[in-house]
């Protein structure tokens, strides 16, 4: 009962929490936001790696065949700090958010089938920009301030089995919504009345993901896992209105809109191409574990609502995992230091957004983002559940071509709750 009311708790606050903003990137300007790499807090403490991983203790959201292994009932929760530094040639600033970066819950079916429900971010937006032009004096002639909130999330059902003794599959179905905000304000020396233009747009569409795990014993009790998970074409529809009118500011910067010069609605279509993530790796259970993952992706197609501009467009994206984790010794009685689970990573990826700013067209650079990640898994008192923290240093984008550079530092809490009977009906003799 003590366990089911904590779930209830839990479930309750990850609600109130993920009403919040949960990014403050510059570059969640561009598109539907900033993209989210859904992973469990375990999974990007060993940079990212899990598509060959297979795991009784946690669930994985890279792989849904990874579900076949389930043997408990297993609930998992996750969030994130982010402290963001953002500079560019002449300077800098720094903010933070915090956000939940997924609630789910995997249950065995059988010995050998597992299925999994949850909710996670997709994509997220969260920016606040100026820009001012200067007169050959030096002198402020235009002033323009940019805004955003808003992001994309999902609900998702996951599906793996054994289909032969080291052979698993799995299928993953899950509905994208979410709704995105970005205003612009300009105002303009000697001119009474600034103009605003306000977008509101929403964000709907399937997504589907199939994937397969393979392992294979080896020799003094090694196991080598090779797993690979394609995330289908999808299109996501976009829908919204946009307006631009005149406005005059008040007391207290209080904003009062003046003529309306256009109000209308707005339509278009987001298409993910095929991503495939490919890996293998090599291990003992409960030991330690060393894995590799490789993830690419064709540039997003987008028409209508959401379109690029002169200054940004998409490529391809790809991205680079190294990593794993040790256990000194899981049935340590001795030291608890012992039962650990210490985990470390590298991520290399290129994002797939390309951006001009010169702002002329003809300076496009590619984004990359880099990640160093460690990470503990903390068990918890008398249960094969346990609470993991997780710790990455990143940067992304740069300064060159007048860009701005992200420098990053994430602390990562997750809780991955394990029992035999949770969902069984306790009888009483």
């Amino acid at each position: 009962m003590i366990k089911r009311l904590f779930i209830v708790v839990l479930i309750t606050i990850s609600i109130n929490i993920w009403g919040q903003r949960n990014s403050s990137s510059p570059y969640s300007f561009f598109g539907i936001g900033e993209d989210i790499n859904i992973i469990t807090v375990e999974q990007a403490s060993m940079g990212g790696i899990g598509v060959a991983l297979k795991d009784l203790n946690h669930l994985n959201f890279i792989n849904p065949a990874a579900n076949a292994d389930l043997r408990y009932a297993t609930y998992g929760l996750g969030g994130e700090l982010s402290l963001l530094n953002v500079s560019s040639e002449t300077s800098s600033e720094s903010n933070n958010a915090t956000s939940l970066r997924y609630i789910a819950l995997g249950i065995p079916i059988g010995s050998k089938a597992g299925f999994s429900a949850g909710l996670q971010p997709v994509s997220s937006v969260g920016y606040a920009l100026s820009n001012e032009t200067l007169d050959t004096d030096g002198e402020i002639t235009e002033v323009s301030r940019f805004a955003g909130n808003g992001g994309t999330s999902k609900l998702f059902g996951s599906f793996g089995i054994n289909v032969l003794k080291d052979l698993a599959v799995g299928i993953e179905a899950g509905f994208v919504f979410g709704t995105i905000e970005n205003n612009t304000i300009n105002q303009r020396r000697n001119v009474s009345l600034a103009t605003k233009y306000e977008k509101s747009t929403a964000v709907r569409g399937g997504q589907f993901k199939i994937g397969a795990q393979y392992k294979r014993k080896l020799k003094n009790d090694l196991e080598l896992n090779v797993g690979a998970s394609f995330q289908l074409e999808n299109e996501l529809r976009l829908s919204g209105s946009e307006r631009l009118f005149t406005m005059s500011f008040g007391q207290s910067g209080v904003e009062i809109p003046r003529d309306t010069l256009y109000d209308r609605s707005t339509a278009g279509t987001l298409t993910n191409p095929l991503k495939t993530v490919i890996g293998a790796g090599i291990g003992k259970q409960n030991k330690w574990y060393a894995g590799v993952d490789l993830e690419f992706q064709d540039a997003f197609d987008n028409q209508g609502n959401i379109v690029e501009g002169s200054t940004y467009k998409f490529e391809s994206s790809n991205r680079l995992s190294l990593g794993g984790y040790y256990i000194p010794k899981i049935n340590s009685i001795s030291s608890y230091w012992d039962r650990v689970t210490y985990r470390a990573g590298l991520r290399f990826e290129s994002t797939g957004l390309l951006v001009d700013g010169i702002g002329d067209g003809n300076n496009f650079d590619s984004i990359n983002d880099f990640g160093i990640n460690v990470g503990f898994g903390l068990p918890l008192p008398k249960q094969i559940s346990n609470l993991n923290l997780g710790f990455e240093y990143g940067q992304k984008g740069s300064i060159d071509n007048n860009l701005i550079k992200e420098s990053y530092f994430n602390i990562r809490l997750s809780l991955s709750l394990n029992g035999l009977n949770w969902l069984k009906k306790r009888q009483i003799d």
